[in-house]
């Protein structure tokens, strides 16, 4: 996440969307969830902050090339103000920006410091919080029109803007070159905010994440004069740049600038040739599911399932594990539902693909005792990975936490307690238990923002309602209730420790800086950021002095 744009993810709503299909509304709004949270990672939109306080001047006057100003009595803005996937939020800014090139941000952010406006900026608009969508917001910045995706031989690195949805860059990046990044599942997120909270999905066990291919940033930023310009950042920057690309590759958005181009090459690659400057996806993945019917499913055997689920991670989550090309996601739904699921894709290359899913599906349902119905299909991997679609805008909340271990036996028996209680029974709500580690763990801490790189599974707990406000009771208690007490030895969040590793900034969540909901004593900074958040705030006092770029969860300059 950085300063352009709203979220991704992550999640494999392609291989359950049949399933959510046939459950009805209240599958179809967890369908949504899935796609922003669950597989792809979605990312912290970007929002940005009130200017310094100062009297109003005269606006910019917009020149021929400056960005389409799009205002409430425009017909375009309800459409422009409601681009985001949580319907639970929207704005209400004085007007929308629409900016096709960096020179048309410049001149947006300049406008907007002149006035003294509270910046926001959007491009996919999967921000999980109401960071663009905050009533204080009264400048917003689109950057939809910025989805461009090009090789730069200059650079040798490929250059994308962050207007580019997923879809578009898995696309345009394997159909002329053969390679890619490994990023989220969902076709319809903004690369803009997912690639800077650190971007993960099906290909990061094998490859990493997003921001360990990230060769460059550009990035629009103020200066403590208040003059707004563009800059570029690379992986061989020193000094104050060195530490802006730094900052870039996990420090997540809406806190230092806003990002107008991403370049990405792979650390490791060498030579002129743009096809072997990135990773080369399979040819094609084996999509699978498996369902297991609530009513087939007691105490004991959901506790044998999850723990059979965690115990595999635990012991195939190395970087050389045969099962590297394997990425699941366990949806621990409320009773409702109807079913939990497993649904996934495994690279198909190779004559052992079928054993591996076999022996995967074996070890997780082993001892369960009820048996799953279980699917699955060869598909080409672009037309599994590129073509995924979401349904309408839903309201939802959604919380997350990082997984050194698989959840104790204890917390697996406070997870079939809030997932089978009354509530259970009445509301749409999940778990999710996502494939994480392999390559991802094998980058040295300080190499990237991204703080938490010993972990093999991420949690993300979900909770979706109809648009009325009314309707958010039920389900915001329950899904903290529910997160406060999987977490209860350390003060309702998940506290790095033993087992647990924070929580993952593309999935904020500010009830941790509630100190009502988090007892821990551990400040939210701590949680998404660990030991990496003091150099954090020396970068945002360099390029960001005068605090323009801010949100609820932002990273604070120092005092």
């Amino acid at each position: 996440m950085h300063s352009s744009s709203a979220t991704s993810n992550e999640h494999e709503r392609q291989h359950a969307s049949h399933r959510r299909d046939q459950a009805g509304t209240g599958m179809s709004r967890r369908g949504v969830l899935a796609g922003t949270a669950a597989l792809g990672a979605a990312a912290v939109a970007t929002a940005a902050p009130e200017a310094v306080a100062a009297p109003a001047p005269a606006a910019v006057p917009a020149s021929p090339a400056g960005p389409a100003t799009v205002r409430p009595d425009d017909a375009r803005y309800p459409s422009l103000t409601r681009r985001g996937t949580n319907a639970r939020f929207v704005g209400r800014p004085d007007y929308v920006r629409v900016a096709a090139t960096t020179e048309q941000v410049v001149q947006a952010v300049q406008q907007a410091v002149l006035e003294g406006k509270r910046i926001a900026v959007r491009s996919g608009g999967h921000c999980f919080e109401g960071f663009v969508d905050d009533p204080s917001v009264r400048a917003l910045i689109d950057l939809s029109p910025m989805n461009g995706v090009s090789y730069d031989a200059a650079r040798r690195a490929f250059a994308v803007e962050p207007g580019a949805l997923l879809g578009q860059v898995y696309r345009r990046l394997f159909t002329e070159w053969g390679v890619t990044i490994p990023a989220g599942a969902t076709a319809e997120v903004g690369i803009g905010g997912h690639v800077l909270g650190g971007g993960y999905g099906a290909l990061s066990r094998r490859y990493g994440l997003s921001v360990d291919h990230l060769y460059a940033v550009e990035v629009v930023v103020v200066d403590a004069s208040g003059k707004a310009s563009s800059v570029v950042a690379t992986r061989e920057s020193t000094g104050a740049l060195g530490d802006l690309w730094w900052a870039h590759t996990g420090g997540g958005g809406g806190n230092f600038g806003v990002v107008t181009r991403y370049w990405f090459r792979d650390p490791a690659a060498t030579g002129p040739d743009p096809a072997r400057l990135l990773p080369r996806p399979p040819a094609s993945v084996l999509s699978f599911s498996a369902s297991w019917s609530w009513k087939d499913l007691d105490a004991r055997s959901f506790a044998r399932l999850v723990r059979n689920h965690g115990s595999w991670h635990e012991n195939n989550s190395a970087a050389g594990s045969p099962y590297a090309g394997l990425f699941s996601v366990l949806m621990l739904n409320s009773r409702k539902a109807g079913t939990v699921d497993l649904v996934g894709q495994l690279d198909a290359t190779g004559s052992g693909a079928r054993r591996l899913l076999d022996g995967y599906l074996a070890a997780v349902g082993q001892g369960v005792g009820a048996r799953p119905t279980a699917s699955h299909r060869e598909q080409p991997w672009l037309e599994a990975n590129a073509n995924v679609s979401e349904s309408a805008p839903a309201s939802f909340k959604a919380k997350a936490g990082y997984l050194r271990k698989r959840f104790t036996d204890l917390q697996i028996g406070v997870l079939h307690e809030h997932l089978t209680s009354a509530a259970g029974d009445a509301l749409d709500g999940s778990v999710w238990l996502v494939s994480y580690g392999g390559k991802v763990n094998t980058v040295p801490v300080g190499a990237t923002a991204v703080a938490q790189r010993d972990s093999v599974l991420k949690a993300v707990y979900l909770t979706g309602w109809d648009s009325s406000p009314q309707d958010s009771g039920p389900c915001l208690r329950w899904v903290r209730e529910l997160y406060r007490d999987v977490y209860a030895d350390s003060g309702g969040v998940p506290v790095p420790g033993s087992g647990s590793d924070g929580s993952f900034i593309n999935y904020p969540d500010t009830d941790l800086a509630d100190p009502a909901l988090n007892t821990s004593g551990t400040p939210w900074q701590t949680l998404y950021y660990k030991g990496h958040y003091a150099r954090l705030q020396r970068v945002k006092a360099h390029w960001d002095p005068r605090d323009e770029f801010r949100h609820a969860l932002s990273v604070r300059p120092p005092r």
